[in-house]
């Protein structure tokens, strides 16, 4: 099935950044097809997307706690691994009250650091919602696991990762220390700020907390020399820089602040970040919220946001914060739920939380 979705520069994102002084223009076409890969036997929420060594997949992590691997229109998806020990005998049916037992795999990431001499060590990083952070070899199977709590807090909700190959170190989001993914809800609606930036060692083996205190921390991504990150911050709609070398070592600013809520975050090639904005708008049709925080009224399932023309989803930023571009979902319900744009070879490809399906977005 294809959608028709716009991919363009808009002036009134770049006027919600000072840094955003050119847009870059033309980023991709201004109107495309969306296709959608859908995903087997009546699971969803393809969360987080990658690809291996040798470019093949994508791969994604769905809601019966199961990594899948796409093996092109002939095969369709295949199992690649799982992240749960104690599957075995469970009705791992996607239903939320079934995630502690059969694993929730969100954040992934293939470590490419020795892609150029041979596939066969490139591991996949996972962070899974209840089991930590895990990595898991190039044939698949069961994961590891390499980090279940952190000075002695467990990791509640483990959310999304990224990989320092020169360094040996991944970074990754606790997203809260008392509320786990099946009532994530919850955490946003309480204030929670228990939430936690960690980085694991891959030589020591050790975890260290880098922030805490945070409102739902979520989406992280490494800049091109690894000399700062940027991580989601949901729950107060922005995103964080925190800086790993140079004076400001180990202090966080501001990079941007959003209007909608900020997810996953993955660079490209270039060293421009994707920021999806999932604006969940299936799932508040569900929900009563009331309230407002930072322009943004929740009410009644409905999200009203004044400045916006159209239907941000995702915007691109700069490592110096300034908009590259914007992804519209059109209002429509193809892109209403985006957890994450992936660009590779002139693609989009789109992950959600919710969909039974990864959308695609060919450029051309």
């Amino acid at each position: 099935m294809k959608k028709r979705v716009a991919v363009c520069c808009s002036p009134l994102l770049v006027a919600l950044w000072a840094a955003a002084v050119v847009c870059w223009a033309p980023l991709l076409e201004a109107s495309m097809e969306a296709e959608e890969l859908h995903l087997p036997g009546g699971v969803y929420g393809p969360e987080s997307i990658a690809f291996d060594c040798r470019g093949e997949g994508p791969y994604a992590g769905v809601s019966d706690g199961r990594i899948l691997k796409w093996k092109g229109p002939a095969l369709g998806w295949t199992l690649f691994a799982v992240t749960s020990p104690n599957r075995e005998g469970k009705e791992c049916n996607g239903e939320p009250e079934t995630e502690p037992a059969c694993g929730r795999p969100l954040g992934l990431k293939f470590d490419h650091s020795s892609s150029s001499s041979s596939s066969s060590s490139c591991e996949l990083y996972i962070a899974d919602a209840y089991y930590g952070l895990l990595a898991v070899g190039p044939h698949g199977g069961l994961a590891r696991q390499l980090a279940s709590s952190a000075h002695g807090v467990p990791l509640r909700f483990t959310n999304a990762l990224d990989i320092d190959s020169q360094n040996a170190a991944v970074y990754f989001t606790d997203s809260s220390t008392l509320f786990q993914r099946r009532v994530w809800v919850s955490s946003i609606m309480k204030g929670d700020k228990t939430g936690r930036l960690l980085k694991y060692d891959l030589r020591t083996k050790n975890v260290t907390v880098l922030l805490n205190g945070l409102a739902f921390p979520n989406g992280v991504a490494l800049s091109t020399n690894s000399s700062f990150l940027i991580m989601a911050e949901t729950g107060t709609l922005r995103i964080l820089k925190f800086w790993l070398k140079g004076p400001k070592t180990h202090t966080a600013e501001i990079f941007a602040e959003l209007e909608r809520f900020p997810d996953n975050i993955k660079r490209t090639n270039n060293g421009d970040f994707w920021i999806a904005m999932n604006t969940a708008r299936g799932k508040l049709e569900t929900q009563t919220w009331t309230g407002e925080s930072r322009g943004v009224t929740l009410q009644h399932g409905e999200v009203k946001i004044p400045w916006l023309r159209g239907d941000p989803v995702a915007v691109k930023l700069d490592e110096r914060g300034a908009v590259k571009g914007m992804l519209d979902g059109g209002d429509g319900q193809a892109l209403e739920s985006v957890s994450e744009v992936e660009e590779s070879r002139g693609r989009l490809w789109i992950g959600s939380a919710v969909k039974p399906y990864i959308g695609l977005i060919i450029n051309g």
